[in-house]
């Protein structure tokens, strides 16, 4: 009995194990009839109008855009058109706040930055000094008379000139060059930081105001002198005698009548020419003049963002690009297309005005370019330039009690120094200099950072949802095309032959005589096989 017992035990054991291997089997094969009912329904959804409509549902239900499923899914009418007015303002918003930062790129708006940049040394500037008379009398010869004064308008009719002097006339750049103030006799004391300069370290340049001199100008290989401390004494320190008792006399009033006493100054890079008769300022004697100094770096943007040139210089004078070498070259051209010579600090190879050229065409023509046509010479801004800030500041000099001894040690009268010296010292305020520099305010990625926030803020959006959208949309056209090119596949098939059907219907019917239809082919004509359709032909 027990082993009868164990055996039943056994067997009933085995049957549950089998019952279960067998639940085991038809889950397994229930959950593959699932899967294979969802990919009949994806397959479906795909050809089909009416999964077409499933999936529209299917992408209102599980989309990330906040709101959709609660305006076309199930709910109370008043809710979800509550839902409705709600997505629709969030949308508006989105786009208002959207266009909105899409305009104010488009604006290319910009910051400006400055900050201060502390250096060990800096490069001093050029210094460059005009005296304010053109040229000194008391020098000219006949030949320098005859070409100066018809020049000057000081020759009458009747005043007559051997032919030798008239047929002798120097060149305006001679004439200036020899006529002009020398600094030999103009500086009287010079100083760079402490130590002693002479006219050795000053360059000669021509400007409109004739015979010029530029001090630290890096020409002939000469190296730039550097500061390495700020405030007065570290800097350049002149003395000069402006020799007034030596200034053309003033008979009339012509355009070329200077009315001041003293010396034009312009502050400048080593790089750009001076343009001292517009960017130079005034220093009278009897004055001790403190200028106080800060370089200035500067970038601006190029256009959309700002109006700078950041191109090459097209220039057969200068290689590199900035306002004053830009105004050097266009006031060139301009002369000698109208006037076909040039004046003695311009540029280039074409010859030199004479005196009558100076009077009758080039300086009413460069009067005019000045004043009045101001489209013929348009310089942009370079994108980087350096400028130097000043501060000035003045006390009368001679003092009562330094007068007698200034007169005595330079052997003139007290009132000659009163009225021809003049001071004047030059530095950095400290060993700093300033950076000024645009930049843009707004790109693409801040735009696209504003509009994503915007986004989440409000339909709850990201990149992932539109390309979620993308993905919908692509499914609906690919159902479309696909469903007008089947359309047009299946007119041409039904044109083409008679009773079609497929392999679907044909599984579905039983045997194959109910699909029998009148045979195309005789009933000889294949051996042993009655007269039958083209489906039972190549089916049964």
């Amino acid at each position: 009995r027990e082993m009868r017992q164990r055996k039943r035990e056994r067997c009933t054991r085995d049957r549950e194990r089998e019952r279960e291997r067998e639940r085991d089997v038809t889950e397994r094969e229930t959950e593959k009839e699932r899967e294979r009912e969802m990919h009949q329904k994806h397959l479906v959804m795909v050809i089909t109008p009416d999964s077409l409509a499933e999936a529209g549902k299917l992408f209102l239900k599980h989309t990330t855009f906040h709101g959709l499923r609660h305006v076309f899914l199930s709910g109370s009418y008043p809710r979800r058109l509550a839902w409705l007015l709600a997505f629709l303002t969030a949308v508006a918003l989105l786009f208002t706040w959207s266009s909105n930062r899409v305009r104010y790129l488009l604006s290319s708006p910009v910051h400006t930055k400055a900050h201060m940049v502390y250096a060990k040394r800096l490069v001093f500037p050029a210094v460059t000094i005009c005296n304010q008379n053109l040229l000194i009398p008391r020098r000219m010869k006949k030949p320098d008379i005859f070409s100066a004064g018809r020049w000057l308008g000081l020759l009458g009719r009747n005043w007559q000139v051997s032919p030798g002097a008239r047929d002798s006339q120097p060149s305006m750049l001679q004439l200036l060059d020899r006529l002009g103030h020398q600094m030999e006799e103009m500086l009287l004391y010079c100083r760079f930081q402490g130590e002693v300069c002479g006219p050795r370290n000053f360059s000669t340049i021509f400007t409109r105001y004739g015979k010029c001199y530029t001090f630290n100008s890096g020409q002939d290989n000469r190296p730039l002198l550097v500061t390495m401390k700020g405030g007065m004494g570290n800097g350049l320190e002149l003395m000069l005698d402006i020799q007034q008792d030596e200034y053309l006399p003033v008979w009339g009033e012509t355009d070329e009548t200077s009315f001041e006493a003293g010396i034009k100054v312009q502050i400048h890079t080593q790089d750009e020419p001076p343009f001292i008769d517009q960017l130079g300022f005034g220093v009278a004697p009897g004055f001790q003049t403190f200028v106080s100094c800060q370089e200035q770096r500067l970038t601006y943007l190029p256009p959309p963002w700002g109006d700078c040139k950041s191109t090459p210089m097209d220039s057969d004078f200068f290689s590199s690009y900035s306002l004053t070498a830009c105004r050097i070259d266009c006031e060139t051209r301009y002369l000698v297309e109208n006037c076909n010579c040039r004046m003695v600090h311009m540029p280039g190879d074409a010859p030199y005005c004479t005196p009558e050229q100076y009077k009758e065409c080039a300086d009413p023509a460069l009067d005019f370019l000045v004043e009045r046509d101001n489209d013929y010479c348009v310089c942009e801004t370079p994108c980087n330039m350096t400028r130097f800030g000043k501060e000035m500041s003045f006390v009368k000099i001679p003092s009562k009690a330094s007068a007698k001894y200034l007169a005595k040690k330079y052997n003139k009268t007290e009132q000659y120094i009163a009225d021809n010296i003049l001071v004047l010292d030059i530095f950095f305020e400290a060993l700093n200099y300033e950076t000024i520099e645009q930049t843009k305010a707004y790109e693409f990625a801040g735009l696209l950072g504003d509009i994503g926030g915007q986004m989440g803020l409000f339909i709850g959006a990201s990149i992932l949802t539109i390309l979620e959208l993308f993905d919908y949309l692509y499914e609906v056209i690919k159902y479309k095309l696909c469903r007008c090119s089947n359309k047009k596949h299946k007119h041409n098939n039904n044109n083409n032959r008679g009773a079609v059907l497929s392999l679907d219907d044909v599984k579905r019917h039983a045997p194959c005589e109910n699909l029998h239809t009148p045979g195309t082919y005789p009933a000889n004509m294949l051996p042993h096989h009655p007269a039958q359709g083209n489906v039972e032909d190549f089916t049964c």
